[in-house]
């Protein structure tokens, strides 16, 4: 993927976290938070981008599974 379609996709992954918080789902995601970047940080390399997508995709995966649904409907 190229740089601008990762923050993309980190926008959208960041968006449906704050929609799951905003809710007051059991989120957790320290793991994400730890990483200290946001899909605004453009000038962080592409690598920093996709570890922060994995992690935040994975942090959302296991809200989904704890909670027997969809997160975001």
């Amino acid at each position: 993927m190229k740089k601008e379609e990762l923050l993309h996709l980190h926008m959208l992954l960041a968006q449906v976290k704050k929609s799951c918080e905003q809710r007051g789902l059991d989120c957790d995601f320290s793991k994400y938070r730890e990483l200290n970047i946001s899909p605004f940080q453009v000038h962080r390399s592409k690598d920093e981008h996709k570890h922060a997508i994995f992690v935040l995709g994975t942090e959302l995966a296991s809200l989904a599974t704890k909670q027997h649904y969809v997160v975001y409907k």
